[in-house]
C-alpha cells in the first residue's frame, strides 16, 4: 500500500538577494516549503537585486516567488537607497561602520516588509516568516535588532486572524563570518547573491555593504564569488 506522501510545513521568506537573505532561504529550505517574498522599493539596484532573488529561489527550491512592487520609498525619499539626491557613502573605515544610523537607512521598511509577509502567511497557511536580519557586524539600521522583532511579534498576535504566525530571525546575533561558513556548510549560493549598493554588473568594492560583505568573506577565509572592481 503506497504511503501518503508527507508534507512539511510552509515557511515565508522575505528574499532581497543579498547574502544573508541567500543564508537564510538555504536554512529555511532544510525544514519547510519556502514561499519567497521579494521587495521592488525603487533602490538604485532594483533590477539586479530581483535577477539575484530569482535565481536563489531556483536553487534553494523555493516553490513560488512573489515579486511586489513598493512605490512609497522613492516617493518620500530619505534615503541614499531611493533618493538619488543623497550619495551613497563609499570608501568609509570598516571600524566605524554600525556606530550611528547611516544615510542607507530606509525609513521603517522593514515593517512594510514584515507586513507583506505576514499577509501572505496567512493565506497560505504558514506559521513562520523568516528573515535574513543581522545586528552583528551591521551598519545599525534600528530594524535589525532582535527587540524590534520582538515587538513585531507581540503585533502579530494581536493583529492577525490565529494570532500564531512568528517572525524568526535565525542570523541575528551572528557575526557576518559566521553567517558566511552557516552558509558554504548548507551550499547556499553566494555567487548569484548580490550586496552592492550602487553596482549591477560589477559590485563596487566600496560602499558599506561591500565592505561589510567582503571582511565577512575574508575573516571565514572563504572566498567571495561575486566580481568586485575593487576589493
Amino acid at each position: 500500500m503506497t504511503q501518503p506522501e508527507q508534507t512539511r510545513p510552509r515557511a515565508v521568506v522575505c528574499l532581497s538577494g543579498g547574502m544573508d537573505s541567500c543564508v537564510c532561504a538555504a536554512l529555511a529550505a532544510r525544514d519547510f516549503d519556502v514561499y519567497a517574498l521579494h521587495f521592488s522599493y525603487g533602490q538604485r539596484t532594483e533590477a539586479r537585486e530581483l535577477r539575484s532573488a530569482e535565481e536563489i529561489a531556483r536553487l534553494t527550491g523555493v516553490r513560488e516567488l512573489l515579486p511586489l512592487k513598493m512605490d512609497l520609498f522613492r516617493k518620500i525619499g530619505g534615503s541614499a537607497l531611493t533618493d538619488e539626491s543623497i550619495a551613497v557613502p563609499t570608501g568609509g573605515d570598516e571600524a566605524s561602520i554600525g556606530h550611528e544610523i547611516p544615510v542607507t537607512y530606509v525609513p521603517f521598511r522593514n515593517a512594510h516588509f514584515l507586513s507583506a509577509a505576514v499577509s501572505w502567511a496567512e493565506v497560505l497557511g504558514a506559521k513562520t516568516v523568516f528573515i535574513g536580519a543581522v545586528e552583528q557586524d551591521s551598519s545599525g539600521y534600528p530594524d535589525c535588532r532582535p527587540a524590534y522583532y520582538e515587538a513585531f511579534n507581540k503585533l502579530i498576535q494581536m493583529g492577525t486572524k490565529e494570532g500564531d504566525i512568528r517572525i524568526v530571525t535565525p542570523l541575528i546575533e551572528l557575526r557576518k563570518s559566521q553567517i558566511v561558513r552557516l552558509g558554504v556548510e548548507l551550499g547556499a549560493p553566494f555567487h548569484v547573491s548580490w550586496s552592492c549598493y550602487s553596482g549591477e554588473t560589477v559590485a563596487c568594492g566600496v560602499c558599506e555593504s561591500c565592505l561589510l560583505r567582503l571582511r565577512a568573506f575574508r575573516e571565514a577565509g572563504a572566498t567571495d564569488p561575486i566580481p568586485y572592481a575593487i576589493a
